[in-house]
């Protein structure tokens, strides 16, 4: 009686899945494992039954490129800048909107406000802005300030490009970090900082020896996000750089992008996906299990 009751509960609910469950293997694993099969053909996007089967060898191209190590390195430098400075810049800017303040509900939206700025709208300004030639960085630096005597390449040069991709992600990202930070410091009973207070814990004492070992599921959530992020960077390096000059300062996905769309490599395109998927897989155990670990251990 009681199976029969369990199986009578379990039918309905099989009956409700079945559509989410559907439309996950026909647009999710499908594609998936079908791009994963094309990472091991020469592919041939109008015939595919012509595709010629090259086993590793797309995968081994890849690891032999220059420009592959470059677009890994690229990716790797620009997540490393952007989730420490964010994660540093948007605790700080947490604790200054915890406060007491005046208007910090009209601070804490224009720290927000970048956030929801269109991603295209912003990394277009950002390349404005650093234009070698009239560009409001170079104005900046040569006619106001005089630190320098003549104008900067920025976008001609292959690391100083990375300045304005990198400087556009802190900009609108500081808010978002701030905002989970907040949550965080919200969640902390403030009998237990003036308790350390009246313990005789300054500022940093408190900071270090409470708030921080407290916030220990926020900061794994937020380093977690931002590095999965960092990895997946695709529309300033496409918007602002464009994989110039020569090719060394494309992302991973943007290198994917025009292996995959701009030269017809299907192949090579499906194996850059799955060298970036197994990296942030693995980064991603990796991160979850040291960062899980109480600490002392």
């Amino acid at each position: 009686m009681r199976e029969k009751k369990t199986r009578n509960q379990i039918a309905p609910a099989i009956i409700f899945l079945l559509p989410g469950f559907t439309l996950l293997i026909v647009f999710f694993l499908g594609p998936l494992l079908y791009s994963f099969r094309i990472s091991f053909f020469d592919w041939n996007f109008a015939h595919p039954d012509r595709s010629v089967y090259v086993g590793l060898q797309n995968y081994i191209t890849q690891f032999k490129s220059q420009i592959f190590q470059r677009a890994v390195s690229n990716t790797v430098i620009y997540t490393v800048i952007t989730v420490v400075v964010k994660m540093v810049l948007g605790f700080f800017v947490a604790v200054i909107l915890n406060q007491k303040l005046s208007g910090r509900t009209g601070f804490r939206v224009a720290y927000y406000l970048p956030v929801i700025t269109s991603w295209v709208i912003v990394s277009l300004l950002f390349t404005y802005m650093f234009s070698g030639m009239g560009g409001l960085v170079n104005y900046f630096l040569k006619d106001v300030l005089h630190v320098i005597d003549k104008n900067i390449m920025w976008l001609a040069d292959s690391t100083l490009a990375l300045v304005p991709v990198v400087l556009v992600d802190i900009w609108k990202g500081v808010g978002w970090a701030a905002v989970i930070f907040l949550a965080g410091l919200q969640s902390i009973p403030v009998e237990l900082l003036e308790a350390a207070e009246v313990d005789g814990a300054n500022r940093w004492q408190r900071l270090t020896g409470v708030m921080l070992p407290m916030m220990r599921g926020t900061l794994v959530f937020l380093l977690v996000v931002l590095v999965l992020g960092g990895l997946n960077a695709y529309v300033p390096f496409q918007l602002i750089t464009r994989g110039n000059p020569m090719d060394q300062t494309h992302s991973i996905l943007t290198l994917m992008y025009r292996a995959t769309f701009s030269r017809m490599n299907f192949g090579s395109g499906a194996a850059i996906s799955y060298l970036l998927t197994i990296f942030v897989f693995v980064l991603s155990v990796v991160q979850l299990k040291l960062l899980r670990k109480p600490a002392g251990e």
